[in-house]
């Protein structure tokens, strides 16, 4: 097994969508409302990697997605999702043929019939190119690395500053 350098940092160059999606689970004694919101994330997320890999190994279209990851707070989950761009996210999103749509109109109609239970919420962040810069160390490959490629910090710079301007 190959031991991951001590400083790293993402190997992306370019423009970055970060979209951050989450729920809040307001009534806990309501898991007919909040559980299928919270289950519905996994098969959203296998779709994504699923065309990724397909992409990569030339058998689909590109979807723009570069990888996610996820945390449970004490309130609910949080999946941070890394994209090419705010297009290639909205496709996805409006896709029909797509996990989202069917998981989002059943979300609203079970909301709708017991508000209050359960919230969501996403904020995008538009990033362009120069605009971003990682660095990990003595850790494995998370976040922005892990969604594009890792490299040794020294081929994109030492500091802060010299990783945003490169």
């Amino acid at each position: 097994m190959s031991k991951t350098p001590p400083r790293t940092t993402h190997g992306h160059h370019g423009d970055l969508v970060v979209f951050l999606i989450g729920m809040r689970v307001n009534r806990w004694w309501r898991p007919d409302v909040w559980l299928p919101a919270f289950l519905a994330m996994a098969p959203m997320l296998r779709e994504l990697y699923a065309a990724k890999a397909a992409a990569e190994r030339g058998e689909a279209e590109d979807p723009g997605f570069l990888g996610a990851w996820s945390q449970v707070g004490a309130r609910g989950p949080t999946v941070v999702q890394y994209w090419r761009s705010t297009d290639d996210l909205y496709r996805y999103a409006s896709d029909p043929a797509a996990e989202h749509r069917p998981a989002w109109r059943a979300f609203n109609a079970r909301t709708r019939r017991v508000p209050g239970a359960v919230g969501v919420w996403h904020e995008t962040y538009a990033v362009p190119a120069g605009g971003h810069e990682s660095i990990y160390v003595d850790m494995p490959v998370v976040g922005l690395a892990r969604a594009t490629s890792i490299v040794p910090v020294a081929l994109r710079g030492e500091r802060a500053a010299e990783r945003l301007a490169s």
